[in-house]
């Protein structure tokens, strides 16, 4: 017998045109001004999503508080989202990174689970070595916290991993934004949240309970290693350095000079914690100050960089500021090429979502033409593959890495 557990099972929102058009189109999202009737429903609950013609578009998470009303979770109304579902979306987060990536070896470090580029809106999960740092931001996830970390627990180790434990860091305002307070901790038994990881043949230390984020920038892994072949033999200036990874990574390579600029006093002390965890060729020079008030200071100096890093915080999170930060990334980036030498390069990125690709790159020509010099692009990146990328649903490509050669 056939059942549609979606209109049997959950209660019924429907969506107006536009809205159902996103979700056909790949969108991830419906917004409070599309939902146009529900039935009676508990917030955080599953719900089933109909468009205005009656047509079942899929099985999602509601919340009534939030300005993202549903987030969907399949597209198959015939399902049931308990354990089992879950379980199974989670065995092919662990199976897709199996392919992209090592998940089950102590010194791998890589994203588990990239919320709704993994169709489990709202969850985020990384793995540093044999410790996982998971973060929960949509409320309809609470129920299912214990359930997703036993599951996780359990296919890992079913492969071989080692895990000591979890550590939660669902400490991001956007909790706020769902109704919910930030929260942080073990979930479990405690363990040493400072990890070892291994990336690219390169060692750094992870602070899970203080470091940004969940503790490091998994997403730029590639990028990292993309920027090597540049660096070798040159003078190297890391801007908005954080623990290291870019700056040391030059090193690695043979820069013949690196240094690495951060305004923060406690993520230079790891940067160098770091560096002094690998047999660097060379020392890092490592200068605090704030890059928008220093680089043209060096630039009246008249100093000069053969490879210039930029891996700003995103300057925008709304699209109500995008012309802001647009103005943001067009200064910071005027500021480091008058400091690129003549045939020098330019690695600069953006991980907003709202910047979109042609914007930064239109913003990055623009910071050029103001200095009177001439790019020559070379490469266009984005996030490493543990963190996919699903089209229409633009949510999910956020990160641009370009290079630049500045002439």
């Amino acid at each position: 017998m056939n059942v549609n557990y979606g209109e049997d099972m959950y209660p019924i929102v429907t969506i107006n045109k536009k809205a159902a058009k996103n979700l056909i189109n790949g969108g991830p999202w419906v917004y409070s001004e599309d939902v146009t009737g529900s039935e009676p429903h508990e917030n955080g609950g599953v719900v089933c999503v109909r468009g205005a013609d009656g047509h079942v578009l899929g099985l999602g998470f509601i919340n009534d508080a939030s300005k993202i009303r549903l987030r969907l979770l399949t597209r198959r109304a015939n399902q049931v989202v308990g354990r089992a579902f879950l379980r199974s979306r989670l065995e092919d987060c662990v199976e897709y990174r199996k392919r992209v990536a090592d998940v089950t070896s102590g010194s791998s470090a890589c994203r588990l689970v990239f919320g709704e580029a993994d169709f489990l809106p709202g969850l985020t999960v990384d793995k540093f070595g044999g410790v996982l740092v998971a973060q929960f931001l949509a409320l309809g996830l609470e129920p299912f916290r214990d359930i997703i970390v036993e599951e996780l627990l359990d296919i890992l180790r079913g492969e071989g991993a080692e895990i000591a434990g979890v550590y939660e860091r669902s400490d991001a305002r956007v909790r706020l934004l769902e109704g919910l307070e930030p929260r942080a901790g073990f979930i479990g038994p405690a363990f040493d949240t400072t990890v070892r990881i291994a990336e690219n043949g390169v060692n750094f230390w992870v602070d899970v309970a203080n470091g940004q984020k969940t503790g490091f920038f998994l997403d730029q892994k590639h990028n990292r290693a993309a920027i090597r072949g540049f660096c070798k033999g040159r003078g190297v200036l890391d801007c908005f350095a954080y623990t290291g990874s870019f700056a040391i990574n030059a090193a690695f390579c043979g820069a013949a000079s690196v240094t690495a600029l951060d305004c923060s006093d406690e993520a230079l002390q790891m940067a160098r914690r770091n560096a002094a965890l690998n047999a660097l060729p060379i020392d890092i020079e490592f200068v605090r100050g704030d890059a928008f008030e220093l680089l043209p200071e060096w630039a009246r100096e008249r100093r000069a960089f053969d490879v210039v890093i930029l891996d700003p915080p995103a300057f925008t999170k709304s699209r109500a500021s995008v012309n802001a930060a647009a103005h943001g990334y067009r200064d910071i980036n005027a500021k480091a090429i008058r400091l690129t030498a003549r045939g020098g390069f330019l690695a600069t990125c953006s991980c907003s979502r709202f910047m979109t690709p042609e914007l930064f790159y239109n913003v990055v020509r623009q910071a050029a033409q103001s200095c009177g010099r001439t790019l020559r692009l070379v490469e266009m990146r984005q996030q490493a593959p543990d963190h996919p990328i699903l089209p229409g649903a633009d949510e999910t490509h956020y990160l641009k890495f370009y290079i630049y050669q500045v002439l």
